[in-house]
């Protein structure tokens, strides 16, 4: 009995604690909001920093912070919340909106050489969350059992027909809902694509700082989105401590200092 009173005190204490904070971060995102409102976006922006390190990331939080970096003038930094949203929920319409209005309004950006295929598939992946489409996954699974229980114990040739036929499109339909499921998922994770965050950004042949000054660099815009292929510790380096090996359009490959970009 006193075991259980103990535990129920300790859990009473847990929901105070969990429901005291929640009601706190209530509060500064109130707060935050009211000064967006207001257009004192640098206090908002600290806010919603200050949300984001006690509650954690959510879709619509990275959604505020992406329009308050664009409304101070963060345009990288604006991207990269902006993607930062469509990675914890690629259907959120508002924050895809926006990312494509910065994209639209920045010049030089290196151009997308995504296949056809490639486009579509990403059309469809945006569509819903990951959690959406594991329970979509699911219903096809269900699906794929009612139709091979169809097949088997089908009391005619049309219904055994139906139940084949069906049963294998359910099941490519289920594969496919199953891997777009796993890929939104994991890229919550995934590190290896980053936006450059500052104006004079440039990409090098060779990682850290060039002694030869006829070594050819290239100019890169804020908010150009790169994969980074592999990383390089540069210590001694007075620009940056790490140099990035990237790669723009799958066909360029370059250097960039890591300061000069932002993990998404």
């Amino acid at each position: 009995m006193k075991k259980a009173l103990k535990y129920i005190l300790v859990a009473l204490i847990y929901f105070l604690i969990g429901w005291t904070a929640s009601a706190q971060n209530n509060e500064i995102l109130h707060m935050a909001d009211s000064a967006y409102n207001a257009r004192n976006y640098r206090t908002a922006l600290s806010l919603y920093n200050k949300i984001l390190d006690t509650d954690g990331a959510s879709s619509s939080l990275y959604y505020n912070i992406g329009n308050t970096h664009y409304r101070i003038g963060n345009v990288g930094q604006a991207i990269v919340a902006y993607e930062r949203a469509l990675r914890l929920d690629p259907s959120h319409e508002d924050a895809r909106a926006n990312l494509e209005f910065v994209n639209s309004r920045l010049k030089g950006l290196p151009q997308d050489n995504s296949s056809f295929l490639t486009n579509i598939h990403n059309d469809v992946v945006a569509q819903a969350s990951a959690n959406t489409w594991s329970c979509i996954a699911l219903v096809l699974f269900l699906l794929v059992l009612g139709f091979v229980s169809l097949y088997f114990f089908g009391s005619g040739a049309v219904w055994r027909k139906t139940g084949f036929f069906g049963g294998i499109v359910m099941m490519v339909l289920f594969v496919y809902a199953f891997v777009i499921a796993w890929q939104t998922a994991a890229a919550v994770n995934r590190h290896d694509v980053a936006v450059v965050i500052t104006q004079n950004a440039h990409l090098t042949s060779n990682p850290g700082t060039s002694k030869n000054k006829d070594e050819k660099t290239v100019s890169i815009p804020e908010g150009s989105k790169v994969e980074i292929i592999d990383s390089l510790a540069t210590p001694t380096d007075p620009v940056a401590p790490m140099w990035y090996n990237v790669a723009l359009n799958s066909n360029t490959h370059a250097w960039i200092a890591s300061t000069d970009v932002e993990q998404i």
